[in-house]
């Protein structure tokens, strides 16, 4: 077993939660996905012919599940979703069922991008997304305050161009 060096930082919580925006944000995505849903009962009551009692238990099933998810899953996520940059390294913790833990060199960052999809931008808020070398993929951060996020895109490009290695 490998003991880590005490000169390094383990792999720890960050520090920095996303906005607090985020919450609205990924309840209005997780009720537009149960619009969909819920528009796909209606087509599927338009098809059948069968018996409409099973019709409405399965509608009122779908309406109450996706109802708990949009209540619950947006606070859990942004419970869990943290993010924290120093010179040494990018950190980053997501997920909300399925909870992910990273830590990445700033060493072998290669790219650092800033996006903002539709609903991100009604709510001023951006992802960053850090591609390292490293067969685990990019780092996702989501949620973050637009101002944030460039600040955080400035920095870490401004690391990489600064890092002498060859970030592979």
């Amino acid at each position: 077993m490998h003991v880590p060096d005490s000169a390094h930082e383990p792999l720890r919580e960050p520090a920095n939660l996303v906005s607090r925006r985020a919450v609205s944000m990924w309840t209005v995505e997780a009720l537009i996905s149960l619009t969909v849903l819920l528009a796909g009962q209606v087509a599927w009551w338009w098809l059948d012919a069968g018996d409409p009692a099973w019709r409405w238990l399965v509608a009122a099933l779908w309406l109450v599940l996706g109802a708990v998810y949009a209540v619950v899953m947006p606070r859990w996520r942004y419970r869990v979703h943290r993010w924290e940059a120093t010179p040494e390294a990018i950190y980053t913790q997501r997920g909300w069922f399925n909870q992910e833990r990273r830590i990445a060199p700033v060493s072998r960052v290669q790219t650092v991008d800033l996006h903002r999809g539709p609903l991100a931008q009604l709510f001023r808020l951006a992802s960053v997304t850090v591609t390292t070398a490293s067969a685990a993929g990019p780092l996702r951060i989501e949620g973050l305050d637009v101002a944030a996020a460039r600040e955080l895109v400035d920095v870490l490009t401004a690391a990489a161009v600064a890092e002498t290695g060859d970030a592979t």
